[in-house]
């Protein structure tokens, strides 16, 4: 067993990159387990694996005692004074083992053990290869879909897109490409490859599109301040520029709308109102309306509500279909928005 082991090792250090002292340490525990669990053996052992031979033995630990009543814990002082004249009672006495016919056990014990921790290393590193792409963008292509979840392959591992993070409409063909952001990276204790969690209706999913559309956002030029989203229908995004010379809507719409409409392709043509952020909330309310036009604002500091007045004619713009405009609004601000008319303020 000793140099094919030794050769296994070897082996699965190259092609797997598994250093070969977690290798030896697993082999040596699982020879440890095997002689104890095959031998009736006390629990005071341990091994001596040699690295260069792929030998190995036990060593026992006994506890020198004038009266033995274990021989599996305890050696005689009279058997020990034989073997070393300076011994007495309560030393610790020491002596090898190495058991006929073990040689198959062990040779499975290692296989095992080998087996076991390339699985370990393996499942470590697709972990640590994933984990760091958390609230980031990934792409790959659907893999396969089921009546509740989508999968899509991500290199060697494949991702799970759940039912609450599919876009409603949207139709996941399998073997086509597909753009998604990293929600969460799960490491199973035991079993399983990282459970990989992916969204396409997450809010940051947008901020992280425009991040490599628009190398303002990507270099800090322009900060994305708010998203707010109903994905598959509209999203709200606001942003700003501490650089005076810089439009932040400007540079997010890009030159003939190229890079909004690079962002609008992947998300299906989802409505995006691009707004500019402002320091001060009555203006910042005003603008996350657009495109309704606001004739006045009311602050109420208290319960951080804000009463909105508009024309007749702007009201079920200000409102939205369905209320979405001002619920998106809302979501952008962290206000509660309240819109009336000219005549129903006047009542």
């Amino acid at each position: 067993m000793s140099k094919n082991l030794l050769k296994a090792i070897d082996l699965i250090e190259k092609e797997k990159g598994i250093d070969k002292e977690i290798l030896y340490d697993a082999v040596e525990l699982a020879l440890l387990s095997a002689y104890k669990k095959n031998y009736n053996s006390s629990k005071n052992v341990r091994v001596n694996f040699d690295r260069d031979t792929g030998d190995y033995k036990f060593i026992i630990r006994k506890d020198v005692v004038n009266e033995v009543y274990d021989d599996r814990i305890e050696f005689s002082l009279e058997d020990a004074l034989k073997v070393n004249p300076a011994y007495e009672v309560g030393d610790i006495y020491e002596e090898e083992d190495i058991p006929e016919n073990f040689g198959r056990v062990a040779a499975q014990a290692a296989k095992q053990a080998l087996i076991q921790r390339l699985r370990e290393a393996e499942k470590e590193v697709l972990y640590n290869k994933y984990v760091k792409y958390e609230g980031e963008i990934l792409s790959g292509y659907v893999d396969r879909v089921d009546s509740r979840y989508v999968y899509v392959k991500l290199g060697n591992i494949e991702a799970i897109l759940g039912e609450k993070d599919q876009v409603k409409g949207e139709i996941y063909v399998p073997q086509t490409s597909i753009e998604v952001y990293v929600v969460k990276v799960d490491n199973p204790t035991k079993g399983s490859k990282p459970h990989v969690l992916v969204s396409r209706t997450h809010p940051d999913f947008i901020k992280r599109l425009f991040e490599k559309e628009v190398p303002e956002i990507y270099d800090g030029t322009v900060e994305i301040k708010s998203v707010s989203r109903e994905a598959g229908e509209r999203t709200k995004i606001a942003v700003y520029s501490e650089n005076k010379n810089i439009d932040p809507v400007g540079a997010c719409v890009g030159t003939s709308g190229i890079r909004v409409n690079n962002i609008l392709s992947e998300i299906n043509e989802e409505k995006i109102d691009i707004i500019p952020w402002n320091k001060e909330v009555d203006k910042f309310i005003i603008n996350s309306l657009s495109p309704a036009k606001v004739l006045d604002i009311k602050l109420c500091e208290e319960d951080k509500t804000a009463i909105v007045n508009v024309d007749e004619g702007q009201l079920s713009l200000a409102i939205g279909k369905k209320g979405q405009n001002v619920r998106l609004a809302a979501r952008l601000t962290g206000w509660k928005i309240d819109i009336k008319t000219n005549k129903k303020q006047e009542e």
